[in-house]
């Protein structure tokens, strides 16, 4: 391949970078080898509970200056509200401060109680999730508040296996509320918005790499942009889509690899 067209490298993180922080074997090394080449590599994740310093700051740790380089699904979910509305937030840091950077109100869960109007709700992953905040937050919607969800990825890869997601919350607010959300995160729209917002080129030729068909290689296809496929988060080595052909819907592997810098290997050939 001829690599002075330097097309970007979107790179998710659980699965693809490290695993619960833990990082994968050859990943920092594959990031550097790419930005040496010339190509931009930017990271883009459903995780929307860390704020975008503390990601930055735990790439670094592993190796990854990042500073600028961070996308998350706070950001995307973010990007569907306003300046000015009344959000009850259930989530992390990270979504908090992406709310407060777009202008929109935190209204408190205790506010919510004691009668506060709410335009919208936004949903992401979060370890503090209990009834109280299905209850409130399902009323709200029931009441007319917009739903939004971060992302709705049902599991979380972590080196001794999948731990319910972000998707997993989010299906019981579904549930309590009976409304469907809009999601913001891979692979759908908002998220896409985001990613041209900071990175301008993002063509043809441009590449996702993820471990997660639906949301990584249908984030691809949102793009109009290639998808590197990595066995080293929830796809495992020997799953093939003859095989499982539902695991790999509508999915269009142009690179099925082991990991990072075999995609790494793969394009600066």
């Amino acid at each position: 391949m001829n690599i002075s067209h330097k097309f970007p490298v979107l790179c998710d993180l659980d699965g693809v970078v490290w695993l619960a922080h833990q990082p994968i074997n050859g990943s920092a090394d594959a990031v550097e080898r790419l930005r040496t080449a010339g190509h931009r590599v930017v990271f883009v994740t459903n995780n929307s509970s860390a704020t975008v310093a503390d990601q930055e700051a735990a790439l670094l740790k592993v190796g990854i200056p990042a500073v600028g380089d961070v996308i998350t699904s706070a950001m995307a979910g973010a990007h569907l509200l306003s300046a000015g509305e009344r959000v009850l937030m259930c989530g992390g840091p990270g979504l908090a401060e992406a709310i407060a950077k777009v202008g929109a109100i935190s209204v408190s869960h205790d506010d919510v109680e004691n009668g506060a109007a709410v335009d919208a709700v936004i949903v992401g992953f979060h370890r503090h999730f209990d009834y109280e905040i299905l209850r409130r937050a399902s009323t709200a919607i029931r009441n007319g508040a917009r739903f939004i969800g971060t992302n709705d990825d049902a599991t979380y890869p972590t080196p001794s296996g999948p731990i319910p997601g972000g998707g997993s919350i989010l299906a019981a607010m579904t549930t309590g509320s009976g409304v469907q959300p809009i999601v913001a995160g891979k692979p759908h729209g908002a998220m896409a918005d985001v990613v041209r917002s900071v990175v301008k080129n993002v063509g043809a030729d441009a590449v996702m790499v993820g471990d997660r068909p639906s949301t990584d290689g249908g984030f691809a296809a949102t793009l109009g942009c290639r998808f590197a496929l990595v066995r080293s988060g929830v796809t495992p080595v020997g799953v093939m889509p003859e095989d499982e052909s539902a695991w790999f819907a509508g999915t269009t592997l142009d690179i099925d690899v082991p990991n990072l810098a075999a995609v790494a290997d793969v394009l600066l050939k």
